[in-house]
């Protein structure tokens, strides 16, 4: 199974162009698409997702033409959007089942084997009487999961999914995703780092509508073995510190000195020490290298 976009073009009626010209292809496992906000990552997933059309180029997966049979593509297809609305006074077993009806499962006994099956692997069985309204944000996500998961879908597409989560929901959520992604394609939208790191075998980084790097984690990271480099610095001696050197990023020590990552061939002074590769500069080399070169 394989996603494959070509020449994916929208702009939007305010002239902001969210998709400029995208080509990708997509293999079965967890896909991880990192940019900042407003990179055009919810337009793609959108499009993907035929929710809105394109402006030009093509979209097919598992050999269906994507644009043109959107109603036999949806059949394949599960969609967590950044947000999304649930009825206030109905339990999660009955709004699944309501939502299985609309799918087209109309045996009672099918809906409520599969209903049992979704609850399960998301971990809400034991909360399936209680009104999804009232669930905790890591919750309303995995019940997202849930219904996406009623049809069985072979692309899942799920834009930007732990963002607001704390830490405990947000490592529940990801458990839940390990488990759907092993015989799925599914493409994970999201601006934080870590997230791809921890679950993705496949990655994107996209900004401005384009694709900036099409890696591998572990292959990002291997690309730039011995050009990192970090020192301690006082605050002051920042901006002077930025004039100077190519700063990916900047963290405060406890003592409030920053802590610099430095991209370079070769150490660039002597007070440099030699830092492991990090996912988070691979990121922030690409998002640099996209930077507009000032006049």
């Amino acid at each position: 199974m394989r996603l494959v976009i070509e020449n994916l073009t929208k702009t939007y009626k305010n002239g902001v162009k969210a998709i400029d010209d995208l080509s990708l292809t997509i293999g079965t496992g967890m896909f991880g698409l990192l940019g900042p906000n407003g990179a055009g990552k919810s337009s793609l997933m959108r499009t993907i997702a035929t929710l809105q059309s394109p402006d030009s180029g093509k979209i097919t997966f598992d050999g269906i033409n994507v644009l043109e049979n959107s109603m036999e593509f949806r059949k394949m297809l599960g969609y967590l959007p950044q947000s999304f609305g649930v009825y206030p006074k109905m339990s999660a077993e009955d709004l699944l089942d309501y939502f299985a009806t609309l799918k087209g499962i109309g045996s009672k006994t099918d809906r409520k084997k599969i209903i049992k099956e979704v609850l399960e692997i998301t971990n809400l069985y034991d909360v399936r009487k209680k009104y999804v309204a009232g669930y905790s944000g890591g919750m309303k996500q995995r019940f997202g999961i849930a219904q996406l998961l009623l049809n069985n879908p072979k692309l899942i597409i799920v834009d930007e999914p732990t963002a607001g989560l704390d830490p405990a929901e947000r490592h529940r959520f990801l458990n839940v995703l390990r488990e759907v992604g092993t015989n799925s394609t599914v493409i994970f939208s999201t601006h934080i780092v870590e997230d791809v790191k921890e679950l993705c075998n496949e990655m994107a980084i996209l900004n401005g509508g384009k694709i900036l790097k099409h890696t591998t984690p572990k292959e990002s990271t291997k690309e730039i073995e011995g050009k990192i480099w970090t020192k301690v610095i006082e605050r002051d001696d920042l901006v002077e510190h930025e004039a100077m050197f190519n700063i990916l990023s900047s963290n405060y020590n406890q003592d409030n000195t920053l802590n610099i990552r430095v991209f370079a061939d070769e150490k660039p002074t002597e007070d440099f020490k030699q830092a492991t590769p990090q996912l988070d500069d691979v990121y922030f080399i690409a998002l640099k290298q996209d930077e507009p070169v000032s006049a």
